[in-house]
């Protein structure tokens, strides 16, 4: 089991999962998604990278592990499995934070997923190709 360097469990899992399971929920989420975070923070050290942010009194409940009382809950996201992340970055643009990753693969070897044309950052560690781009409005977009 993997805990997480830069974050708080509270930050990956819903208020539901934490308030039943304390600092154990963080055996919900994938360790390379909890690396992938670290290694995110690591990259983009200035400002704040939120995932949930209920622990502080912020709306953001369900940006890293979903379950089925989740807004936003689907059986077959990677949401539901503990294998992605949606990221905010205060100091950071979310373009420039996308073409990071892409232009350096190598510092981040769990992606394989990214959602673009999206205000925030999602990425996962589903098996797939890697780094597998997908939009809501144009969907795979080839690299």
């Amino acid at each position: 089991m993997r805990k997480p360097i830069h974050f708080r469990v509270e930050e990956f899992v819903p208020p539901e999962a934490f308030k039943k399971r304390g600092q154990k929920a963080i055996e919900l989420m994938d360790d390379r998604i909890i690396i992938t975070a670290d290694q995110l923070k690591k990259a983009f050290p200035d400002g704040t990278i939120t995932i949930n942010n209920w622990v502080w009194g912020g709306s953001r409940v369900s940006s890293g592990l979903r379950i089925p009382s989740s807004p936003h809950y689907s059986s077959t996201s990677q949401h539901s499995f503990g294998r992605a992340i949606d990221a905010v970055f205060s100091s950071y643009h979310i373009d420039e934070v996308r073409g990071h990753i892409l232009a350096n693969p190598d510092k981040f070897p769990h992606i394989n997923f990214m959602e673009v044309d999206i205000s925030w950052l999602h990425v996962d560690c589903r098996n797939c190709e890697r780094i597998t781009q997908w939009s809501p409005t144009r969907g795979f977009i080839r690299a």
